[in-house]
């Protein structure tokens, strides 16, 4: 079939990303000297932006960001959102604030953003996180809004993102062991590259950490001037009766449990209500209570109930969907689990798939003694991926018993027809990438 004449917008995009994508074909190599350049010849649209909240970490960050986007937005502040990566569509990265609540860059504001800046690169060596980067900060310029939730890339100190000189806060989530490639194997030296986005000058907040994580986050505040706002320290969160009781020493907010399931959730909504706190003192307790209970961030311990993948699972099956892909992330998400079978015991099956550059083994071992089986699946083309018989190995070696399937939808249907005493309760895990996999067979589009 031959191609449309006329692509739609949606093809443009896809095929400008492609082209991008060939400017700079070697391993990441992280810098800021190829995005300024850009930004430069773009009439540096990063200086002309709403009040920005930048965020790093390991683990957290995009809750964090949704929790904080639903908090202002509740209080009527147009919000700008910038996320990576994407799960279905590459309009999930960019969000518009907007009165009455944001919306995704349309096709026609993508394309033309993506293409003037193809255009003033002229073909110059860049990467295609940093050109989508620097259309994203022309769109945030080009369009008034009362703040920017801008998240980090990869890393921080190097990340294209920072190319922010004065941001409103700094935010970083916890830290650990992930990127080792690209950041430093050991928590002291990644701890470090996410510290690179502290500004003199800038409030910061650091949610909860590890001692060696936070022993170098505070040595780069003093070095640079910051005096951080620190989980454990300044503020406090914990659930108490099934609810969040946040404390600072502003004074106490009793707020209903964020509507984002897992116990790691109340730490996130706990760093973005001090974020919050620290910037608009005046809020009113409802915007904290609306922020929580409206809250929404697709692949983070989503169920899916109603689509084409729950329609092919076992009869009465719960069908969660999570994009945790690191050690810390498999020990939350093991947590979140275990605290399910407390309440509604019911068998727990893994369908896993994660990249060669991610430690399945450490991710697996959380949910020792807890998944009763795992099936591997690819995660998907274009990425990556372990093979799913290596990730089956990885997964018995960890102690839970594992098999290989083609795909999501497989692996469903061997469950299916099996008979279970109790329905079970089925997890697909592993990769963010994997994740859009399952939200797309879903029928699933975030928006």
């Amino acid at each position: 079939m031959n191609a449309p004449a006329n692509p739609q917008p949606q093809d443009r995009a896809d095929a400008v990303i492609a082209r991008l994508s060939t400017l700079h074909p070697r391993v990441i190599d992280l810098s800021l000297g190829r995005i300024a350049r850009l930004l430069e010849r773009m009439g540096d649209p990063q200086r002309r932006l709403p009040p920005t909240i930048h965020v790093a970490g390991t683990n957290g960050k995009g809750s964090t960001i949704a929790f904080l986007r639903a908090i202002l937005e509740a209080a009527g502040e147009r919000v700008h959102v910038y996320t990576s990566p994407h799960l279905v569509r590459f309009h999930e990265r960019i969000r518009l604030g907007a009165a009455g609540g944001g919306r995704l860059v349309d096709d026609a504001e993508l394309v033309a953003a993506l293409e003037r800046c193809e255009r003033l690169n002229a073909g110059e060596p860049i990467t295609s996180f940093e050109i989508a980067t620097a259309a994203a900060l022309q769109l945030f310029a080009d369009h008034p809004a009362d703040f920017l939730l801008l998240e980090v890339g990869l890393g921080g100190r190097f990340d294209a993102t920072n190319v922010i000189n004065a941001p409103a806060a700094s935010v970083i989530t916890p830290v650990s062991i992930d990127h080792v490639d690209f950041l430093g194997d050991t928590v002291d030296k990644i701890a470090f590259e996410k510290a690179g986005i502290l500004k003199t000058g800038a409030p910061a907040v650091f949610a909860s950490q590890t001692r060696a994580a936070l022993a170098v986050l505070e040595r780069e505040a003093v070095r640079r001037g910051v005096r951080p706002l620190i989980a454990g320290e300044d503020f406090h969160a914990r659930e108490e009766n099934g609810r969040l009781v946040y404390e600072d020493e502003r004074g106490l907010l009793d707020l209903p449990a964020p509507r984002l399931a897992g116990r790691h959730q109340f730490d996130n909504a706990a760093t973005a209500i001090a974020t919050v706190r620290l910037l608009r003192p005046d809020l009113p307790a409802v915007a904290f209570e609306r922020g929580l209970t409206q809250v929404d961030w697709p692949a983070r311990l989503q169920q899916l109930n109603r689509g084409r993948l729950a329609g092919l699972a076992p009869a009465g099956a719960e069908l969660w969907l999570d994009g945790g892909h690191n050690a810390d992330g498999g020990k939350a998400l093991a947590q979140a689990m275990a605290d399910l079978e407390e309440r509604a015991p019911r068998p727990l099956v893994l369908i896993c798939g994660m990249l060669t550059t991610k430690d399945s083994s450490a991710f697996l071992a959380a949910f020792r003694g807890l998944a009763q089986e795992l099936i591997a699946v690819p995660v998907g083309e274009g990425h990556a991926g372990r093979a799913p018989e290596e990730i089956a190995r990885r997964a018995d070696a960890a102690g839970v018993p594992a098999a290989a399937s083609p795909s999501i939808e497989a692996a469903l249907r061997f469950l299916a027809a099996r008979r279970w005493p109790t329905p079970p309760r089925l997890l697909i895990c592993g990769s963010l990438y994997l994740a859009g996999e399952a939200l797309k067979a879903d029928g699933t589009i975030p928006a």
